[in-house]
C-alpha cells in the first residue's frame, strides 16, 4: 500500500513563514521532516500485533530432544512387564479359585473301618459344587467331627473335580459293659460303638466291679490296653485295676498278667509280646507274668 506520508519543510530561522523554500543561499537550518497521521498509526499498529518480528518471534525456533537413558528405558520396561504379568496371574488365580470347572462332584474315602465311605461322603455332602482350592482340611475336619469314629483327617484335591479324604479311626481297645450292652471304647474313654455280644469282639472287658469304675483307673487300664500290640489284644479277656499302680489283666486260656502302674507301658508290653513268645512247658506252665519291673521279669 503507497505511503501517505508527506514531506514538509521548516526553516530553522524562519519557523513561523508561510512555508515557501527561502533561497538556497540563506544562512538558516532547514529540516525536511515526514509524519503519519492517526490512521496509518492505527493501521501499523494492527498490522505489528498480528504479525510480530524481530526477537519477539522466537516460539517458532525448533527444541532438541535427547534420547532417554538405557537404564531408566530397562527399568521402565521391567515394571512394566512385573505388572503385566502380576494382573495375568491374579486373574488366573481368580478364575481357579471360583472356576465352576474345578466344582466338588466327587469324594472318595480311605482309611475306614469301624466308618463306611458312604458316611463320611454324607458327612461331606455341604461340600459339594465348591471349587476345590476353596475347601481346606479344618473345614472336611469340622464336617466329621460329629462322627467320635473319626480322630484325624487329612484331605487332598484332585482337579478336576475330586476331593480325597483319608481318616484315621480311633482304635478301640476295650469293651465297658453297662447293662446288657458293651461300649467300645479307645484309649482315651471315648465310645465308638456298643454291642450286645462280648464274644464278638476281641477286646478284654474292663471290669468295674460292682460298681462305676473311677476314672484315674479307667485311664490307667486304657493307657496299658493302648499300648499292647493287636496280636496280645486280642487274647485278652478282660482287665482290672485295684489301684492305679496295681492293673491287672487277664488272657481267655486264664493266664494272669501283673502289670503295674502305667509307667514304661511300651517296654512292658515288648517284654511280655516276648514272654508269650516262649514255647510252653507242659510240666511246668506259666499262670502268673509279671511285668511289673521290665526289666527283671518273673513268670510263675
Amino acid at each position: 500500500m503507497p505511503s501517505t506520508r508527506r514531506p514538509t519543510y521548516r526553516g530553522g530561522s524562519n519557523a513561523s513563514g508561510t512555508g515557501s523554500r527561502p533561497p538556497s543561499g540563506g544562512t538558516g537550518t532547514d529540516v525536511i521532516s515526514a509524519s503519519k497521521n492517526a490512521a496509518d498509526i492505527a493501521s501499523g499498529h494492527s498490522k505489528n500485533t498480528q504479525h510480530p518480528q524481530g526477537p519477539a518471534d522466537v516460539g517458532s525456533g525448533k527444541v532438541l530432544s535427547f534420547p532417554e537413558p538405557k537404564g531408566k528405558r530397562r527399568r521402565r520396561i521391567l515394571l512394566s512387564t512385573i505388572a503385566i504379568v502380576a494382573v495375568l496371574m491374579a486373574g488366573i488365580v481368580a478364575a481357579a479359585v471360583y472356576s465352576p470347572v474345578l466344582a466338588l462332584r466327587t469324594v472318595t474315602v480311605e482309611g475306614t473301618k469301624m466308618l463306611t465311605p458312604a458316611q463320611v461322603q454324607a458327612a461331606l455332602a455341604p461340600l459339594q459344587g465348591k471349587p476345590l482350592p476353596q475347601i481346606s482340611e479344618e473345614e472336611v475336619a469340622a464336617l466329621l467331627k460329629p462322627l467320635v469314629q473319626v480322630k484325624g483327617v487329612s484331605a487332598k484335591a484332585l482337579p478336576p473335580a475330586t476331593l480325597q479324604v483319608h481318616v484315621t479311626e480311633r482304635i478301640p481297645v476295650a469293651l465297658v459293659k453297662q447293662g446288657k450292652t458293651f461300649q467300645l471304647v479307645d484309649v482315651d474313654g471315648v465310645q465308638l460303638s456298643t454291642t450286645a455280644d462280648a464274644a464278638s469282639v476281641s477286646l478284654p472287658v474292663i471290669d468295674g466291679g460292682s460298681g462305676t469304675l473311677p476314672k484315674d483307673l479307667f485311664q490307667a487300664i486304657t493307657a496299658v490296653l493302648g499300648a499292647l500290640p493287636a496280636d496280645v489284644l486280642a487274647r485278652l479277656s478282660n482287665a482290672s485295676a485295684a489301684s492305679a499302680d496295681a492293673v491287672e489283666l487277664k488272657l481267655d486260656d486264664g493266664q494272669t498278667i501283673v502289670w503295674g502302674n502305667a509307667g514304661e507301658k511300651e517296654l512292658k508290653a515288648r517284654v511280655l509280646s516276648a514272654l508269650l513268645k516262649v514255647p510252653a512247658d507242659p510240666k511246668n506252665p506259666v499262670k502268673v507274668y509279671d511285668v511289673s519291673v521290665p526289666r527283671h521279669p518273673v513268670t510263675r
